[in-house]
C-alpha cells in the first residue's frame, strides 16, 4: 500500500491477500492503472481493467481477484472515498439535469473517458507536491466526481447525495444492518424506518446490493467472524456467537460455504501465509472492523 497524502485518496500496487479482498468496501469511485480486477458482490461478478473505472455508492460485502498486466507489471490501482456531503455541495452548484434519472443498483463499470483519466492525473501529481494538497486537492477531487456525474454512472453519484432517493433509503439500512449485525434482523422494521412497503423495499435491497437483507447480515457476520479468528485471535466457537450466530455448526457451514474452507483451517491458513508480512511491519490495510482490508486494497 502506498500512502498518497491526499485526503480520501488511496493507492494500492502488487499482490493483495485474498483475505484482504474478501470485505465490506466503502463507497468508492476505482480506477485500475495496470493490471485487472475482478468484484462479485451477491451473484453479480463484473470485470475491469485500465479501461474501466468502477463506483460503489453503498457499503457491500464483495470478493475480489486481481491479476498483474499481461506485460507482467504489477497490479496499480487508486481510489477516491465517496464523501456524501462533497457529492452534496457539487450537486447544488450544478443546473439539475434535464431528466431526473434514478440508478438501480449500487455498483457498476463504465469506460474511462479522456477527461476523468485526465483528472485522475493532476491529482496523483499532487503525490510529488504534497503543499499544493490543500489548494488543490479538493478542485481535483470536485472534478473527478463532476466526469463521474457526466457519465452513465451519474445517476447512481447523484442518489449518494440524495436521503429520499432509493439507494439513500437502502444505505441507510445497510448502515443500520452494519451497526447491529449481530442482532436478530427484522426486515419489517427496517422496511418500516426505510418508509418502504415490504416488498418495495426487498426488490430495491436486492437491486442495489445484489443481496437479501438476510443474506448481506449473514455475509457482514461471517467477514467480521474471519477477522476476530485471524486478527483477534477468538475461537471458531467464540467468533460465532459474537457475531450473532446461535449455532457454531451453522456458522462452520456457511463459513465453509462462503470461504471454501472450515473456519479453523481458513484462519490457520491466512496467519501462516500472513504472518511473515505483519512480522516484517508491511501495513496492507487501513480502516477499521471488517473493512480494514478492503480500505487498503481499494481496490
Amino acid at each position: 500500500m502506498t500512502e498518497t497524502g491526499i485526503p480520501r485518496v488511496a493507492m494500492v500496487q502488487g499482490k493483495i491477500p485474498e483475505h484482504e479482498l474478501s470485505a465490506v468496501y466503502d463507497p468508492m469511485v476505482n480506477l485500475i492503472l495496470q493490471g485487472s480486477k475482478s468484484m462479485t458482490v451477491g451473484d453479480r461478478t463484473l470485470h475491469y481493467c485500465p479501461a474501466n473505472y468502477f463506483v460503489m455508492s453503498v457499503d457491500l460485502p464483495a470478493v475480489g481477484t486481481v491479476w498483474p498486466a499481461a506485460t507482467g507489471e504489477p497490479y496499480l490501482a487508486v481510489a477516491l472515498t465517496l464523501q456524501p456531503t462533497v457529492v452534496a455541495a457539487l450537486i447544488a452548484d450544478l443546473p439539475k439535469p434535464a431528466r431526473s434519472e434514478k440508478a438501480e443498483t449500487g455498483f457498476s463499470v463504465a469506460a474511462v473517458t479522456p477527461d476523468l483519466m485526465d483528472a485522475w492525473v493532476r491529482m496523483l501529481r499532487l503525490m510529488e507536491r504534497p503543499d499544493d494538497i490543500p489548494a488543490l486537492a479538493p478542485v481535483y477531487e470536485r472534478e473527478i466526481l463532476y466526469r463521474v456525474l457526466q457519465g452513465p454512472q451519474g445517476a447512481m453519484l447523484r442518489d449518494i447525495a440524495t436521503p429520499d432517493s432509493a439507494i439513500g433509503r437502502i444505505g441507510l439500512a445497510i448502515q443500520w444492518i452494519r451497526r447491529d449485525f449481530a442482532e436478530p434482523l427484522r426486515v419489517e422494521d427496517l422496511a418500516q424506518k426505510a418508509a418502504m412497503s415490504m416488498s418495495a423495499f426487498h426488490r430495491h435491497f436486492k437491486a442495489v446490493t445484489a443481496l437479501s437483507p438476510v443474506q448481506y447480515q449473514k455475509r457482514i457476520r461471517l467477514l467480521q467472524a474471519r477477522t476476530l479468528m485471524v486478527v483477534g485471535g477468538r475461537s471458531v466457537t467464540r467468533a460465532a456467537f459474537e457475531v450473532g450466530y446461535e449455532s457454531a455448526t451453522q456458522f462452520s457451514r456457511e463459513y465453509a460455504r462462503a470461504f471454501g474452507l472450515p473456519p479453523g483451517r481458513d484462519a490457520q491458513q491466512i496467519q501462516a501465509t500472513y504472518a511473515p508480512h505483519r512480522d516484517s511491519g508491511v501495513r496492507t490495510g487501513t480502516g477499521k472492523g471488517a473493512s480494514r482490508g478492503a480500505r487498503a486494497a481499494t481496490h
